[in-house]
């Protein structure tokens, strides 16, 4: 149970994903196939205004909770210039403070993205008029799991391998 807990936000991420290929898809399809249809037929055009909407958010979402799900696999890009010649104690000791300051950043961002929802909270969107607030979520949810993700980078780090590329 506490692994598929602890999957949950990839779980999310991957069913974004799907979706916002999806979304894209039916946005190709509906400006390139179903306007020249309705032109043809002198129907009424059929509005896909929404599409960028949704990829909107689903953007957001995918580029927030996925840099968190990236500080806990340790993808993110790293430059050792000066720490590769440092001792494993040193490296970890650079590795503790620069994950410090990511949950730093994550706290931040996640307390102005709580300031954003509480303001936005009362805007909708043009054509889906979904609450803005659901858009500034992303930043609470991603700042959260950056903290956490970063916490737990500090208490137990993973072992230094010297002969890894970051």
């Amino acid at each position: 149970m506490a692994r598929f807990i602890a999957n949950i936000p990839r779980i999310v991420v991957a069913l974004l994903l799907v979706a916002a290929i999806v979304n894209l898809l039916i946005g190709v399809f509906l400006r390139y196939v179903m306007i020249e249809v309705t032109d043809y037929f002198d129907l009424d055009p059929v509005r896909f205004t929404w599409v960028e909407e949704v990829g909107e958010m689903m953007l957001a979402w995918l580029t927030l909770v996925g840099a968190a799900i990236g500080v806990r696999e340790r993808s993110h890009f790293t430059l050792h210039v000066l720490t590769h010649n440092w001792s494993p104690r040193a490296q970890s000791l650079v590795e503790r403070i620069h994950h410090v300051l990511i949950a730093a950043i994550g706290a931040i961002a996640a307390w102005y993205g709580v300031k954003l929802c509480l303001l936005n909270s009362t805007l909708v969107t043009p054509g889906l008029e979904i609450n803005l607030a659901m858009l500034y979520a992303s930043v609470v949810a991603g700042g959260v799991l950056l903290v956490i993700y970063a916490i737990s980078m500090i208490v137990s780090p993973p072992p230094i391998d010297p002969d890894a590329v970051h």
